[in-house]
């Protein structure tokens, strides 16, 4: 199960909208076929496993990170296909939380004759290495991550001159992970405009399909000269409110931006809407790296499932710096939004991140 999770991992970026996957076919005491699944590869870690085991498939065991698969997407069931290779046993490390799927997949193999093993002390591995996955499947849409960095104090921006950087090349090589592990990316206007960002994944590993950058711009204040405009290769959406002038939406689209409208409270974007628009372009896992009114939006609204939250041991004070998370805030304490299930990464020398959920009531 060892080898199969970490074929699995080798799907990252490769294998969305769908799980990454890895089996291993056992014969003896000797490993005969692997695989791991990869989008543009079509073909499941099963039937990439069994192919390479060919004969030797017949009697053996096949080791699988998810539940196999019992109905017909892109390609046949995968329990169609482990039967008819002869496979005696299947052991899997959590179920697939797929209502198409669902325990479907291993009621099939048992009919079949199949022993069917779950590994529980692999569960809480297996489903961490498909969490987007898993969240999308049980809460009908993407897993949102606000991601931000900040000084201890807590600050994101000095009110004057931000040239440079809060947090190490070692932590912004770390936010590079979390892009390349992401779907879509979601910024601001102020931010668009302050920063002039790519907002691309530069981690340079390979992923099925390109990062898609998504910016929140209620009146279309987007240049044409920006950096984001200017690399668009059919990987950037604006979102902007019915206020916006048609004039800057067909200038916009015609260097091929895609723009959306999605009208909210108080003149701005509703960001929720975008979510859910997002998901519904199979958007699994979305990332949040915007400016301090953004980030409160999405965390108001309840957008937000995670946070990733990077700390540079430096400290800017005062009253004029702006806050992770501004707007109006909450009134009192007792009102504060709960974090949970947190985790500390060191990032040495000196700096940390803190993940963590926010706790939904």
């Amino acid at each position: 199960m060892r080898e199969a999770l970490g074929l699995a991992r080798r799907g990252l970026a490769l294998a969305s909208p769908n799980p990454m996957v890895g089996a291993v076919v056992v014969r003896g005491d000797g490993i005969v076929g692997r695989g791991f699944h990869t989008w543009d590869g079509l073909k499941h870690a099963e039937i990439i496993a069994l192919e390479e085991a060919g004969n030797l498939a017949r009697g053996a065991t096949l080791y699988v990170t998810l539940e196999p698969c019992s109905h017909t997407g892109r390609t046949p069931p995968c329990v169609d296909a482990i039967v008819a290779a002869g496979i005696s046993k299947v052991v899997a490390a959590s179920h697939d939380p797929n209502p198409l799927v669902s325990g479907q997949g291993f009621a099939g193999l048992i009919r079949a004759g199949i022993a069917v093993e779950v590994l529980t002390e692999f569960q809480a591995e297996a489903e961490q290495l498909n969490e987007a996955f898993f969240h999308f499947m049980r809460a009908r849409k993407p897993l949102v991550t606000l991601k931000s960095a900040l000084t201890l104090d807590g600050k994101i921006a000095a009110p004057q001159d931000n040239t440079g950087w809060i947090t190490s090349e070692r932590a912004r090589a770390h936010v590079q992970e979390l892009r390349h592990a992401s779907d879509a990316i979601v910024t601001g206007i102020g931010t668009a405009l302050s920063d002039n960002p790519l907002l691309t994944d530069r981690s340079g590993f390979a992923r099925a399909r390109p990062l898609l950058r998504v910016v929140l711009d209620s009146t279309l204040r987007l240049p044409a000269e920006s950096r984001l405009v200017q690399s668009v290769l059919g990987d950037l959406l604006v979102v902007a409110t019915s206020a916006a002038s048609q004039e800057r939406r067909r200038a916009l689209e015609n260097r091929g931006v895609e723009v959306k409208i999605f009208d909210g409270p108080r003149g701005r974007v509703d960001i929720r809407d975008v979510i859910t628009f997002l998901g519904a372009r199979r958007c699994l896992s979305v990332m949040f790296e915007a400016g301090s009114k953004v980030n409160w939006a999405a965390l108001e609204c309840g957008a937000v499932d995670k946070v990733f939250l990077y700390y540079a041991p430096k400290i800017l004070g005062g009253l004029e710096s702006l806050p992770m998370a501004g707007g109006v805030g909450r009134m009192r304490r007792a009102d504060a939004i709960r974090l949970e299930r947190t985790t500390l990464h060191q990032i040495p020398p000196d700096e940390f991140a803190v993940e963590a959920w926010v706790r939904k009531e």
